[in-house]
């Protein structure tokens, strides 16, 4: 009894004296680089996010903290695993990219929460050393000594070959891009090609470090242990190597950290801040922000936009796209082309999976001082305070140079029995778009209010317009509350809808373009639509809806030469009259302007199909 009590409390001292070496062996030297590297990462990212969230406006900030504690939180975790992780978004547009972002993202992640958990366990603690979990196959070098620990090794080796499989196809991806179903890639830093080297050798020495100590210890599971085996079959001398491998290790993670804060992978982190921001209320301004900085930083510059512009593939311009005005932008080279060279149609917008809204953000950047001229302002009210209308109709600047749309309005307000004030009939009105897509802020400002004042003081509740600008910016700035605002599409088709006015249905093929603002930017797709089938034959386009083609001309680019404009316009034209229709009808007036000069097909606005093919109406033909 005696004998078998002593070699009990001996065989006890020998378990102690294990876990004893095993804890305090993790404070080994090479752990001083990772060390390192963590405490510079986390400092500067505490002090960058800091700075970008002061600031934001002390609104949203408060709107901020009060949505904190609330489900809004729950939703931004969701979107985070989503996104951040699962990256669901990307997967939608291409399974192979998305794959390799996934696999990079949630694999790692895994790894670290896994390893986490076999620390845990080991040590009987949730807050042991965080690098015991890094580390942790050279300090554990037996097998059996916690439960589990056989199906926790498989778990990491099975999740490092799925991280090691993402980094092969980043290499594809860096040096094969069609491979991986992409035209083009992004453009490197110096800082990024550092960045990115690091990154690609982390999990490989990962690989290599475990598996040297799997051959030496024999703690590896299917994929560690195998090659383990296989380095000590050739006679490799892994004693002198196994130190080695892994300061190798730590010193990459150690660069990779450092280098993060400054190049593209900043994004690792700060796609969750900006879910969190967007979720908890904070918005885009007109000024250049903290919150711009955090959209910057959060674009993962995955190249997905580039495929997205028109100007790269139709008209050959690659070098404005968001991945490079983005990185310009960051790294203080922002060149007025870059800036200014771009349709501003959200097609890259609509692509970005993080959702970072490059539009207006260069629309913040272009802010230019104002002269002190004032604004001719040719308002007319005594005209307004003279009769009582039930609908503001408001044209546009592009409308007026397209009078054909203002010629079937007219008539179908006509027949529709509609009392309307045309708002901008002299010509002298403009909603304040375009100053402010070219910078003019404080001047839009101005006209916008003056506008405002009008339209509030005239009583009336319903506002129609031609033009999708100026429908997007009387929708979303002017804050028109109690107002009811529509496209002229919208407008027509509550008309058919209740039987105000009556169309006849012809036998004619139309191709319907989704104007990029009243698309993209409104979300506008169903009532355009509707009208169409009701007037005719509607043909399906190859690229329609949300990933509708731009027709290359815009207010919001002052600087694209009128042949690569026509570029782009003939792709577009390409597309659309693949059906061979007989009329290509739209919604915006410039949109109709420049389709119809590429003399391809008939091209006409909704309105003016409609007029024409008003019951009472039949002979009526649009300008």
């Amino acid at each position: 009894m005696l004998l078998e009590s002593s070699r009990t409390f001996i065989e006890f001292l020998q378990d102690t004296s294990l876990f004893i070496t095993v804890k305090s062996s993790h404070f080994i030297s090479f752990v001083v680089p990772f060390y390192l590297g963590c405490i510079f990462l986390f400092s500067v990212l505490a002090y960058k996010y800091v700075r970008w969230i002061r600031n934001i406006s002390k609104r949203q900030r408060r709107i901020m903290w009060r949505n904190l504690f609330s489900r809004k939180s729950w939703e931004a975790l969701k979107e985070t695993f989503m996104e951040s992780l699962v990256h669901r978004k990307i997967y939608k547009r291409n399974p192979l990219l998305g794959y390799m972002h996934m696999s990079l993202a949630f694999g790692w992640f895994l790894m670290i929460f896994f390893g986490k958990v076999e620390s845990s366990i080991f040590n009987h603690s949730l807050l042991d050393d965080p690098s015991f979990a890094i580390f942790f196959r050279f300090f554990v070098r037996e097998k059996g000594l916690y439960p589990g620990q056989n199906t926790l090794s498989f778990i990491m080796d099975f999740l490092l070959l799925i991280v090691l499989s993402g980094v092969l196809l980043a290499i594809i991806k860096r040096f094969r891009s069609q491979l991986m179903g992409m035209k083009k890639t992004t453009r490197q830093t110096a800082i990024d090609k550092v960045a990115l080297s690091a990154l690609w050798w982390i999990f490989p020495l990962r690989l290599l470090s475990e598996s040297v100590t799997a051959g030496l210890a024999h703690n590896g599971s299917f994929l560690t242990q195998t090659i383990g085996n296989l380095l000590v079959s050739i006679k490799l001398p892994l004693e002198s190597m196994e130190l080695f491998v892994w300061w190798a290790y730590s010193l990459d993670l150690c660069l990779f950290f450092a280098c993060l804060p400054f190049s593209r992978y900043m994004h690792i982190f700060t796609e969750v801040v900006l879910i969190f921001l967007r979720k908890l209320g904070v918005r885009t301004t007109e000024n250049f922000n903290g919150y711009s900085m955090v959209q910057l930083n959060a674009c993962s510059r995955c190249g997905i936009c580039i495929d997205a512009c028109q100007l790269g593939f139709s008209a050959g311009v690659d070098n404005i796209q968001p991945v490079n005005f983005v990185a310009d932008t960051r790294y203080r080279r922002l060149t007025a082309e870059v800036l200014n060279d771009c349709l501003m149609c959200d097609r890259c917008v609509e692509a970005c999976p993080v959702g970072v809204e490059s539009t207006l953000i260069r629309q913040q950047i272009r802010t230019k001082k104002v002269d002190e001229n004032k604004l001719f302002y040719a308002y007319n009210q005594a005209e307004k305070a003279r009769k009582k209308y039930n609908v503001i109709y408001f044209a546009g600047c592009m409308t007026h140079l397209t009078p054909g749309i203002i010629t079937s309005m007219k008539k179908i307000f006509e027949e529709a029995n509609e009392r309307y004030w045309f708002m901008d009939e002299d010509k002298g009105l403009c909603c304040g778009r375009p100053l402010r897509q070219q910078g003019f802020i404080q001047q839009a400002n101005e006209l916008m209010l003056k506008n405002k004042e009008l339209i509030v003081s005239s009583g009336i509740k319903l506002l129609v317009t031609s033009c999708p600008i100026c429908y997007k910016t009387f929708k979303n700035d002017y804050r028109l509350n109690g107002m009811q605002i529509m496209h002229h599409t919208e407008y027509i088709d509550y008309l058919i809808k209740y039987g105000r006015i009556k169309v006849e249905k012809s036998k004619l093929g139309i191709v319907y373009h989704d104007p990029c603002e009243l698309g993209r930017g409104c979300k506008i797709y169903d009532e355009p639509r509707r009208v169409l089938q009701s007037v005719g034959k509607l043909q399906r386009a190859e690229y329609e809806r949300e990933n509708a083609f731009c027709c290359g001309n815009t207010m919001g680019n002052s600087v694209l030469p009128s042949e690569k404009q026509q570029l782009v316009r003939n792709e577009a034209l390409d597309m659309l009259t693949k059906s061979n229709p007989d009329i290509l009808a739209t919604a915006c007036p410039l949109c109709k302007k420049t389709f119809a000069g590429g003399n391809r097909v008939k091209v006409k606005d909704i309105a003016e199909i409609v007029a024409e093919n008003l019951e009472k109406s039949s002979n009526f033909e649009a300008e």
